[in-house]
């Protein structure tokens, strides 16, 4: 498997803004991340789609590499705070306000998907399933799922009937109840 990196330092943003960009592409293919990065609003996404570039041309250069850049993702996408320039903003009443002009340095790294083999089935009596038995018979090996309840499930499931019973004949009794004290008074 092929990985290979690039990073690009000292670019003149906040590793906060940038790492906002990188959440978008990471762990995407190298197309789909190129096509997110060339649609996506924010400044620091050309230079993170220039840095995505060098990676794959990283990656084409590495001895080994199929030559199939569609297999490439981006799995590593992150950026890290870089120095910060210090400058001093005048103030009222002789005073100075501190500014901070954050740096950031991208860092891509692409890998290249393994190949997917697909597996073929064995031929023989072991590779096909088992067959229900015909109606009426019950199969000894093929049984469907869910057919045979535990003891806990018959329990809860009994505990959960009788419960509705109880709460049906409490209302039952509300109702009645609530009848018979109307008709017992008198209407004057």
């Amino acid at each position: 498997m092929i990985e290979a990196h690039a990073t690009a330092r000292n670019i003149r943003t906040s590793a906060q803004k940038a790492g906002l960009v990188c959440t978008l592409i990471r762990g995407k293919n190298v197309n789909q991340a190129l096509a997110t990065l060339q649609f996506t609003k924010k400044t620091i996404a050309r230079d993170l789609a220039k840095v995505l570039r060098s990676a794959v041309a990283n990656a084409q250069q590495k001895e080994g590499f199929g030559g199939d850049v569609e297999r490439l993702f981006v799995a590593e996408c992150y950026a890290n705070q870089g120095p910060s320039l210090k400058r001093v903003r005048p103030a009222p009443m002789g005073r100075a306000f501190r500014i901070v002009k954050r740096t950031a340095h991208l860092t891509v790294r692409v890998a290249e998907q393994p190949l997917k083999i697909a597996r073929v089935a064995e031929a023989g009596p072991a590779a096909t399933p088992p067959r229900r038995a015909a109606t009426g018979e019950k199969a000894a090996t093929a049984e469907p799922a869910g057919a045979r309840k535990t003891a806990t499930a018959r329990k809860a499931g009994a505990r959960k009937t009788a419960a509705a019973k109880a709460s049906s004949a409490r209302k039952a009794r509300k109702t009645t109840g609530a009848k018979k004290k109307t008709a017992g008074k008198k209407k004057t």
